[in-house]
């Protein structure tokens, strides 16, 4: 895997996001992948939120709005996510906490699309009423992005191994 891990590293577009001094390289993703974090996890927070009867003068059904912006945001955050990989793919495929974020990431999508289709789009919903099974599917969703959000932040202090040559 080093083989694979130093040809990354040595790639101008990893030496360029790691050692450049300009704002449009490391920082730069590193603010896109916050905002569209800020943006998936928000809208995912006001949905579960909204299931779990907070505004409930709001319509659920108005919830499924916040879909297209969530979906810009992901891709936004998979963009960003694929370049931080290639600015550090050692410190990033050698740690478990990176496998485990992107396995609360996937589950939280598949459950997150179950949700806008069980719940959002139920016309049994429509006056606001959600079952306990409905809330317990929203507040699993909110469970998961947290832990993604959460074991992002872990990998800065998680990591074994910053790069091919370096181990702590």
């Amino acid at each position: 895997m080093d083989f694979l891990f130093r040809l990354i590293e040595d790639s101008a577009l990893s030496v360029w996001l790691r050692e450049s001094p300009s704002l449009l390289a490391f920082p730069l993703v590193l603010i896109f992948h916050t905002v569209g974090m800020g943006f998936l996890a928000g809208t995912n927070a006001a949905i579960g939120l909204r299931i779990l009867g907070v505004a409930p003068f709001v319509p659920i059904r108005l919830m499924e709005r916040f879909f297209p912006v969530m979906r810009w945001s992901f891709w936004l955050n998979a963009a960003s996510g694929v370049l931080l990989l290639i600015a550090y793919p050692t410190k990033a495929l050698t740690n478990p906490v990176f496998y485990f974020k992107l396995i609360c990431i996937a589950i939280a999508l598949v459950h997150t699309k179950v949700l806008r289709d069980r719940v959002l789009r139920n016309p049994d919903f429509e006056l606001g009423m959600v079952p306990g099974k409905g809330k317990i599917w929203a507040a699993t969703s909110l469970f998961l992005w947290a832990a993604a959000i959460m074991s992002g932040r872990f990998l800065a202090y998680t990591y074994s191994r910053l790069d091919v040559d370096f181990n702590l």
